[in-house]
């Protein structure tokens, strides 16, 4: 019996900026696969006749300049909405090129799309947890590949279409496994608990040991080497605490404002969504956004102990 034919979309797309209620696609590129090979290519330029962030031209490198005798969005986005189809979506981090796509869609036809989209960056940390990196990059990296054309559209694509079907028999392979291991959830999380104790105390234990090797070196110790090269050395600097009211302006005079100070995501995520600010400051807030990505997990709420 011939194999079935599976066919998906392998998408990238380049913005004048990363908000996607407000800035729009510039640059779409989608390759079709069936069945883990390349049929078909689409790439095309778009003129929004909107203006390019500074910072996302500094990634991308597409000018204003560079889209004027590009298609119209009214011109070019039939032909990008027929050649997506109805079939799954794949893109890296796949809510940020899905959502511009979507709000795209809303804006000119006014409907969203229903496509299921497949996004490669949660699969690579299934298969790969212990890369801290889970970027395109680190990706094609891992399966040997090559990106000729980094943060152009098809350039990205490409990479990502090459890659896509090994990452993709992998993560099958270990979510067919996980389902096979559903049906002794109970026992798996006692385990788990049993883990999570365990690295808990072996966490103290490094701190303990830790404590020690200070110990020794304040006692006027040497460095130790071991019999496979590492070397045990002591460092020790001041650290001191800065009225950031003073020194906000000195910092951004020297462009090292970005660098030395964090923003909590998490807080001004919460901030927006909250009735204590005016619509007008939350707009400011959040056309300043410079990524989107979602993350699922779990909880465990110990339970309380007896007062």
């Amino acid at each position: 019996m011939p194999k079935e034919k599976e066919t998906e979309i392998v998408i990238d797309v380049e913005t004048t900026g990363l908000d996607y209620t407000k800035e729009r696609v510039i640059e779409f590129a989608g390759i079709k696969l069936v069945n883990g090979k390349v049929k078909e290519k689409f790439e095309t330029l778009i003129n929004p006749h909107q203006h390019i962030r500074k910072s996302s031209q500094a990634i991308h490198g597409i000018s204003e300049q560079d889209l004027e005798s590009a298609p119209e969005e009214q011109e070019i986005y039939p032909k990008i909405f027929e050649f997506i189809g109805n079939y799954p979506i794949v893109a890296h981090n796949a809510i940020f090129d899905f959502s511009f796509l979507n709000r795209t869609s809303k804006r000119l036809y006014d409907k969203s799309l229903e496509n299921n989209y497949i996004d490669t960056q949660m699969m690579f940390k299934e298969v790969y947890p212990q890369y801290e990196s889970c970027g395109l990059d680190t990706l094609v990296s891992v399966f040997q590949g090559k990106n000729e054309k980094r943060h152009r559209a098809m350039g990205d694509a490409m990479a990502l279409a090459k890659c896509y079907p090994k990452l993709k028999a992998l993560y099958y392979q270990k979510y067919n496994w996980q389902l096979s291991q559903i049906d002794h959830v109970e026992y798996l999380f006692e385990r788990y608990l049993r883990l999570q104790s365990a690295i808990n105390t072996m966490q103290s234990e490094i701190q303990d040991l830790r404590s020690i090797f200070k110990i020794y070196f304040e006692r006027g110790g040497k460095e130790i080497k071991s019999n496979t090269g590492e070397l045990l050395t002591y460092n020790h600097k001041k650290t001191f605490s800065y009225d950031f009211s003073q020194i906000k302006e000195t910092l951004d005079e020297i462009g090292a404002l970005t660098k030395a100070v964090k923003l909590n995501n998490a807080f001004i995520d919460r901030l927006v969504t909250t009735n204590s600010i005016s619509e007008e400051i939350k707009d400011k807030i959040k056309s300043a956004r410079i990524e989107i990505s979602e993350n699922k997990s779990f909880g465990i709420v110990k339970p309380e102990k007896n007062k």
